[in-house]
Protein backbone atom coordinates (compact mmCIF):
# COMPACT_ATOMS: atom_id res chain seq x y z
CA UNK A 1 0.00 0.00 0.00
CA UNK A 2 1.29 3.55 -0.95
CA UNK A 3 0.65 6.88 -1.71
CA UNK A 4 1.44 9.26 -4.35
CA UNK A 5 1.24 12.63 -3.32
CA UNK A 6 0.53 14.17 -0.05
CA UNK A 7 -1.53 17.56 0.56
CA UNK A 8 -0.30 19.67 3.28
CA UNK A 9 -2.43 21.70 5.45
CA UNK A 10 -1.72 24.48 8.38
CA UNK A 11 -4.82 26.05 10.38
CA UNK A 12 -7.34 24.67 7.01
CA UNK A 13 -4.95 26.35 4.48
CA UNK A 14 -2.84 24.95 1.98
CA UNK A 15 0.62 24.81 2.09
CA UNK A 16 2.08 22.53 -0.35
CA UNK A 17 2.03 19.38 -2.06
CA UNK A 18 4.57 16.23 -1.25
CA UNK A 19 5.07 13.82 -3.92
CA UNK A 20 6.94 10.48 -3.93
CA UNK A 21 8.76 9.20 -7.04
CA UNK A 22 11.90 7.21 -6.27
CA UNK A 23 12.19 6.97 -3.11
CA UNK A 24 12.17 10.40 -2.64
CA UNK A 25 9.48 12.87 -0.89
CA UNK A 26 9.97 16.10 -2.92
CA UNK A 27 7.87 19.03 -1.79
CA UNK A 28 6.25 22.39 -3.71
CA UNK A 29 4.60 25.45 -1.87
CA UNK A 30 1.32 26.36 -2.49
CA UNK A 31 1.38 29.42 -4.52
CA UNK A 32 -1.36 31.47 -2.31
CA UNK A 33 0.94 30.32 0.15
CA UNK A 34 4.22 31.59 -1.13
CA UNK A 35 2.17 35.31 -1.30
CA UNK A 36 1.34 35.29 2.43
CA UNK A 37 2.90 32.23 4.54
CA UNK A 38 6.23 31.69 6.02
CA UNK A 39 8.74 29.15 5.33
CA UNK A 40 8.15 26.09 7.53
CA UNK A 41 11.85 24.95 7.43
CA UNK A 42 13.93 28.11 6.78
CA UNK A 43 17.10 26.71 6.01
CA UNK A 44 15.87 24.00 3.80
CA UNK A 45 12.55 24.95 2.19
CA UNK A 46 12.91 28.84 1.23
CA UNK A 47 9.58 30.52 0.24
CA UNK A 48 10.00 30.46 -3.61
CA UNK A 49 7.93 28.68 -6.24
CA UNK A 50 10.03 25.76 -6.92
CA UNK A 51 10.49 21.75 -6.46
CA UNK A 52 12.38 21.03 -3.45
CA UNK A 53 14.17 17.42 -3.43
CA UNK A 54 15.78 15.98 -0.61
CA UNK A 55 18.48 13.71 -0.71
CA UNK A 56 17.90 9.81 0.69
CA UNK A 57 19.86 10.23 3.60
CA UNK A 58 18.96 11.12 6.68
CA UNK A 59 15.18 10.65 6.41
CA UNK A 60 14.35 7.87 3.92
CA UNK A 61 13.77 10.56 1.30
CA UNK A 62 12.18 12.83 3.25
CA UNK A 63 12.98 16.43 4.23
CA UNK A 64 13.70 16.63 8.23
CA UNK A 65 10.57 19.05 8.77
CA UNK A 66 8.28 15.88 7.43
CA UNK A 67 10.39 13.64 9.35
CA UNK A 68 9.31 15.56 12.71
CA UNK A 69 5.58 14.72 11.87
CA UNK A 70 6.27 10.73 11.97
CA UNK A 71 6.40 9.07 15.54
CA UNK A 72 9.30 7.42 16.19
CA UNK A 73 9.93 5.20 19.13
CA UNK A 74 7.03 4.18 20.89
CA UNK A 75 4.82 5.88 18.15
CA UNK A 76 6.41 4.16 15.94
CA UNK A 77 6.41 0.77 17.78
CA UNK A 78 2.64 1.23 17.92
CA UNK A 79 1.71 2.66 14.24
CA UNK A 80 3.54 -0.88 13.22
CA UNK A 81 1.70 -3.23 15.52
CA UNK A 82 -1.72 -1.77 14.43
CA UNK A 83 -0.29 -1.81 10.72
CA UNK A 84 0.10 -5.82 11.20
CA UNK A 85 -3.28 -6.17 12.70
CA UNK A 86 -4.44 -4.65 9.56
CA UNK A 87 -2.44 -7.37 7.61
CA UNK A 88 -0.04 -4.88 6.25
CA UNK A 89 3.39 -4.98 6.18
CA UNK A 90 5.46 -1.76 7.76
CA UNK A 91 8.50 -2.38 6.01
CA UNK A 92 6.42 -2.08 2.34
CA UNK A 93 4.66 0.93 2.60
CA UNK A 94 6.30 4.18 1.83
CA UNK A 95 6.80 7.63 4.48
CA UNK A 96 3.89 9.45 2.58
CA UNK A 97 1.31 6.49 3.59
CA UNK A 98 2.88 6.80 7.21
CA UNK A 99 1.88 11.02 7.21
CA UNK A 100 -1.34 10.02 6.02
CA UNK A 101 -1.72 7.98 8.93
CA UNK A 102 -0.64 10.67 10.78
CA UNK A 103 -2.76 12.88 9.05
CA UNK A 104 -4.06 15.75 11.69
CA UNK A 105 -3.00 14.15 14.74
CA UNK A 106 0.95 15.22 14.15
CA UNK A 107 2.97 17.13 16.89
CA UNK A 108 3.38 20.54 15.26
CA UNK A 109 0.15 22.27 13.36
CA UNK A 110 1.05 20.59 10.14
CA UNK A 111 -1.57 18.57 8.72
CA UNK A 112 -1.52 15.90 5.86
CA UNK A 113 -4.63 15.19 3.40
CA UNK A 114 -5.88 12.35 3.04
CA UNK A 115 -5.81 10.73 6.14
CA UNK A 116 -5.68 7.18 6.26
CA UNK A 117 -7.84 5.54 9.30
CA UNK A 118 -6.18 2.50 10.53
CA UNK A 119 -7.75 1.95 13.76
CA UNK A 120 -11.06 2.49 15.16
CA UNK A 121 -12.60 5.64 17.26
CA UNK A 122 -12.42 5.22 20.91
CA UNK A 123 -14.58 7.00 22.39
CA UNK A 124 -13.94 5.47 26.47
CA UNK A 125 -10.70 6.28 28.09
CA UNK A 126 -8.74 4.49 30.62
CA UNK A 127 -7.01 4.44 34.09
CA UNK A 128 -3.69 5.54 33.76
CA UNK A 129 -2.42 2.09 35.85
CA UNK A 130 -3.98 0.19 32.82
CA UNK A 131 -2.47 1.86 30.32
CA UNK A 132 0.76 1.34 32.10
CA UNK A 133 0.43 -2.43 32.75
CA UNK A 134 -1.37 -2.50 28.38
CA UNK A 135 2.44 -0.41 27.44
CA UNK A 136 4.38 -3.17 29.49
CA UNK A 137 2.66 -6.49 27.50
CA UNK A 138 3.35 -4.08 24.18
CA UNK A 139 6.91 -3.55 25.30
CA UNK A 140 7.34 -7.48 25.51
CA UNK A 141 6.00 -8.07 22.52
CA UNK A 142 2.98 -9.69 23.96
CA UNK A 143 -0.73 -9.47 22.79
CA UNK A 144 -2.64 -6.59 24.97
CA UNK A 145 -6.85 -5.88 25.21
CA UNK A 146 -6.40 -1.94 24.12
CA UNK A 147 -3.85 -1.43 20.71
CA UNK A 148 -7.03 0.82 19.06
CA UNK A 149 -6.55 2.91 22.77
CA UNK A 150 -2.94 2.86 22.44
CA UNK A 151 -3.44 4.21 18.85
CA UNK A 152 -5.61 6.58 19.31
CA UNK A 153 -4.16 8.49 22.28
CA UNK A 154 -0.27 8.22 21.26
CA UNK A 155 0.48 6.90 17.76
CA UNK A 156 1.83 10.05 17.10
CA UNK A 157 4.30 10.65 19.43
CA UNK A 158 7.93 10.28 19.71
CA UNK A 159 10.69 9.29 22.02
CA UNK A 160 11.49 5.75 23.24
CA UNK A 161 8.90 6.10 26.61
CA UNK A 162 5.37 5.19 26.20
CA UNK A 163 2.76 8.25 26.11
CA UNK A 164 -0.14 8.87 25.55
CA UNK A 165 -2.15 12.29 24.53
CA UNK A 166 -4.83 13.39 27.06
CA UNK A 167 -7.33 16.35 27.61
CA UNK A 168 -7.52 17.57 30.78
CA UNK A 169 -10.94 19.98 31.18
CA UNK A 170 -9.03 23.58 32.53
CA UNK A 171 -10.30 27.10 32.65
CA UNK A 172 -13.38 26.33 29.87
CA UNK A 173 -10.94 24.87 27.47
CA UNK A 174 -9.72 21.34 27.00
CA UNK A 175 -5.91 21.21 27.52
CA UNK A 176 -3.44 18.74 25.38
CA UNK A 177 -1.18 17.10 28.23
CA UNK A 178 1.74 14.19 27.38
CA UNK A 179 1.88 11.79 30.24
CA UNK A 180 4.36 8.86 29.95
CA UNK A 181 5.09 6.04 31.29
CA UNK A 182 8.06 4.26 32.18
CA UNK A 183 9.99 2.06 29.88
CA UNK A 184 11.54 -1.56 29.89
CA UNK A 185 14.77 -0.09 31.08
CA UNK A 186 13.28 2.85 33.76
CA UNK A 187 13.05 2.39 37.49
CA UNK A 188 9.07 3.08 38.50
CA UNK A 189 10.17 6.16 39.76
CA UNK A 190 10.92 7.41 36.50
CA UNK A 191 8.20 10.31 36.67
CA UNK A 192 8.80 12.02 39.82
CA UNK A 193 12.47 12.07 39.10
CA UNK A 194 11.50 13.63 35.54
CA UNK A 195 9.00 16.22 37.50
CA UNK A 196 11.91 16.82 39.79
CA UNK A 197 14.10 17.66 37.17
CA UNK A 198 11.74 20.14 35.44
CA UNK A 199 11.47 21.85 38.89
CA UNK A 200 14.63 22.61 39.41
CA UNK A 201 15.04 23.32 35.41
CA UNK A 202 12.40 26.11 36.28
CA UNK A 203 14.64 27.48 39.25
CA UNK A 204 17.48 27.62 36.80
CA UNK A 205 15.78 29.81 34.68
CA UNK A 206 15.02 27.49 31.36
CA UNK A 207 10.90 27.81 30.25
CA UNK A 208 9.64 24.28 31.25
CA UNK A 209 5.61 23.58 30.51
CA UNK A 210 3.61 23.59 33.05
CA UNK A 211 3.88 19.92 34.27
CA UNK A 212 2.32 17.50 36.74
CA UNK A 213 2.50 13.98 38.48
CA UNK A 214 -0.32 12.02 37.89
CA UNK A 215 -1.78 9.25 40.89
CA UNK A 216 -0.61 6.03 40.62
CA UNK A 217 -1.56 3.04 42.83
CA UNK A 218 1.55 1.03 41.29
CA UNK A 219 4.57 3.59 41.17
CA UNK A 220 5.33 7.44 42.77
CA UNK A 221 3.22 8.99 39.86
CA UNK A 222 3.43 9.09 36.35
CA UNK A 223 5.01 12.18 34.56
CA UNK A 224 2.60 14.44 32.76
CA UNK A 225 3.55 17.80 30.76
CA UNK A 226 1.05 20.33 28.95
CA UNK A 227 1.58 20.55 24.96
CA UNK A 228 3.41 23.46 23.74
CA UNK A 229 2.26 22.76 20.58
CA UNK A 230 -1.06 23.39 21.20
CA UNK A 231 -2.81 26.59 23.10
CA UNK A 232 -6.52 27.16 23.17
CA UNK A 233 -7.64 24.45 20.43
CA UNK A 234 -4.75 26.45 18.24
CA UNK A 235 -1.71 24.06 16.77
CA UNK A 236 1.73 26.00 16.75
CA UNK A 237 3.85 24.77 14.26
CA UNK A 238 7.17 23.72 15.53
CA UNK A 239 10.75 21.98 14.22
CA UNK A 240 13.07 19.87 16.13
CA UNK A 241 17.12 20.95 15.20
CA UNK A 242 17.08 17.76 13.43
CA UNK A 243 14.23 18.92 11.04
CA UNK A 244 16.11 22.14 10.70
CA UNK A 245 20.03 20.86 9.85
CA UNK A 246 18.58 17.95 8.07
CA UNK A 247 20.50 15.35 10.37
CA UNK A 248 19.40 12.54 12.36
CA UNK A 249 19.23 12.60 15.83
CA UNK A 250 20.88 9.14 15.95
CA UNK A 251 23.99 10.85 14.89
CA UNK A 252 26.09 12.50 17.71
CA UNK A 253 27.61 15.41 15.28
CA UNK A 254 26.48 18.44 16.82
CA UNK A 255 28.43 20.81 19.61
CA UNK A 256 25.90 23.27 21.82
CA UNK A 257 28.13 26.07 19.91
CA UNK A 258 26.06 24.89 16.97
CA UNK A 259 22.64 25.40 18.68
CA UNK A 260 23.74 28.96 20.20
CA UNK A 261 24.50 30.01 16.57
CA UNK A 262 21.32 28.34 15.16
CA UNK A 263 19.27 29.74 18.11
CA UNK A 264 20.46 33.40 16.79
CA UNK A 265 20.01 32.71 13.57
CA UNK A 266 16.68 32.36 13.97
CA UNK A 267 15.62 34.27 16.60
CA UNK A 268 17.71 37.45 16.01
CA UNK A 269 16.99 37.15 19.76
CA UNK A 270 19.65 36.85 22.45
CA UNK A 271 17.87 36.22 25.36
CA UNK A 272 16.94 32.98 23.60
CA UNK A 273 20.60 32.11 23.07
CA UNK A 274 20.69 32.77 26.81
CA UNK A 275 18.11 30.39 27.08
CA UNK A 276 19.59 27.68 25.01
CA UNK A 277 23.21 28.54 27.15
CA UNK A 278 21.66 28.00 30.25
CA UNK A 279 20.18 24.32 29.08
CA UNK A 280 23.55 23.49 28.21
CA UNK A 281 24.74 24.11 31.28
CA UNK A 282 21.43 22.40 33.17
CA UNK A 283 22.42 19.59 30.83
CA UNK A 284 25.66 19.01 31.81
CA UNK A 285 25.33 19.07 35.64
CA UNK A 286 22.52 17.45 35.90
CA UNK A 287 23.93 14.11 33.49
CA UNK A 288 21.24 14.74 31.08
CA UNK A 289 23.14 12.78 28.33
CA UNK A 290 20.41 12.25 25.83
CA UNK A 291 20.60 15.78 24.72
CA UNK A 292 20.35 14.83 20.52
CA UNK A 293 19.03 17.40 17.64
CA UNK A 294 15.39 15.89 18.57
CA UNK A 295 15.43 17.11 21.86
CA UNK A 296 15.71 20.81 21.43
CA UNK A 297 12.67 22.42 19.43
CA UNK A 298 11.91 25.44 17.79
CA UNK A 299 8.44 27.45 17.72
CA UNK A 300 6.88 29.53 15.18
CA UNK A 301 3.92 32.14 15.55
CA UNK A 302 4.73 34.71 13.44
CA UNK A 303 8.65 34.59 14.70
CA UNK A 304 10.93 31.74 15.94
CA UNK A 305 11.60 31.19 19.54
CA UNK A 306 12.89 28.35 21.50
CA UNK A 307 10.16 26.23 22.77
CA UNK A 308 10.30 25.18 26.27
CA UNK A 309 12.63 22.33 27.49
CA UNK A 310 11.80 18.96 27.67
CA UNK A 311 12.83 15.25 28.10
CA UNK A 312 14.85 16.48 31.11
CA UNK A 313 16.07 13.63 33.52
CA UNK A 314 19.24 11.97 34.02
CA UNK A 315 20.37 9.96 30.89
CA UNK A 316 23.49 8.62 28.80
CA UNK A 317 23.44 8.55 24.94
CA UNK A 318 26.45 6.29 23.12
CA UNK A 319 29.12 5.25 25.46
CA UNK A 320 27.92 7.38 28.37
CA UNK A 321 28.35 10.49 26.44
CA UNK A 322 26.67 13.60 25.83
CA UNK A 323 24.80 13.21 22.13
CA UNK A 324 25.84 17.27 21.78
CA UNK A 325 29.31 17.91 22.69
CA UNK A 326 30.47 20.79 24.80
CA UNK A 327 33.48 22.79 22.92
CA UNK A 328 34.51 19.22 21.29
CA UNK A 329 34.00 17.64 24.82
CA UNK A 330 31.62 15.11 24.96
CA UNK A 331 32.64 12.65 28.09
CA UNK A 332 34.25 14.84 30.45
CA UNK A 333 32.87 18.69 30.07
CA UNK A 334 34.12 21.17 32.48
CA UNK A 335 33.10 24.87 33.44
CA UNK A 336 36.26 25.64 31.06
CA UNK A 337 34.11 24.17 28.09
CA UNK A 338 30.77 25.95 29.20
CA UNK A 339 32.71 29.15 29.01
CA UNK A 340 33.94 28.55 25.71
CA UNK A 341 30.53 28.11 24.22
CA UNK A 342 29.50 31.04 26.11
CA UNK A 343 32.35 33.38 24.74
CA UNK A 344 32.80 32.17 21.19
CA UNK A 345 29.34 32.77 20.58
CA UNK A 346 29.88 36.68 22.07
CA UNK A 347 28.43 36.47 25.47
CA UNK A 348 29.52 37.78 28.49
CA UNK A 349 31.59 36.61 30.92
CA UNK A 350 30.29 37.74 33.52
CA UNK A 351 26.58 36.08 32.47
CA UNK A 352 27.88 32.75 31.42
CA UNK A 353 29.99 32.43 34.76
CA UNK A 354 26.97 33.62 37.08
CA UNK A 355 24.74 31.58 35.01
CA UNK A 356 27.05 28.12 35.33
CA UNK A 357 27.66 28.86 38.97
CA UNK A 358 23.73 29.53 39.73
CA UNK A 359 22.90 25.80 37.73
CA UNK A 360 25.62 23.56 39.77
CA UNK A 361 24.79 24.83 42.88
CA UNK A 362 20.94 24.29 42.45
CA UNK A 363 21.19 20.90 40.60
CA UNK A 364 23.44 19.99 43.70
CA UNK A 365 20.98 21.05 46.06
CA UNK A 366 17.82 19.31 44.37
CA UNK A 367 19.26 16.11 42.32
CA UNK A 368 21.73 14.94 44.18
CA UNK A 369 20.54 11.80 45.16
CA UNK A 370 19.35 11.25 41.53
CA UNK A 371 23.53 12.09 40.20
CA UNK A 372 24.96 9.30 42.99
CA UNK A 373 24.93 6.32 40.62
Amino acid sequence: MSNKILKIKYKTRDVGTLLYSNNLVSFQYDNQWISNGFSISPLSLPLTNKIFTPSFQPFEGMFGIFNDSLPDGWGRLIVDRMLRKKSINPNKINPLYRLSIVGNSSMGALEYIPNEKISQEIFYDLNLDIIKNQCDLLLNNQEINNLDYLFNNGASSGGTRPKIFKKIYKNIYNEDWIIKFPSSYDSSDIGIQEYNYSICARKCGIEVPEIKLFDSNQCSGYFGIKRFDRTNKEKIHMASVSALLETSHTLPNLDYSDLLKLTFLLTKDVSQVKGMFTLMCFNVYSHNRDDHSKNFTFLYDKKWKLAPAYDLTYSNSINGEHATTIAGSALYPTKIHLLKVGKDFGLTPSFCKEKIDQIEDLVKTDLTKYLIK
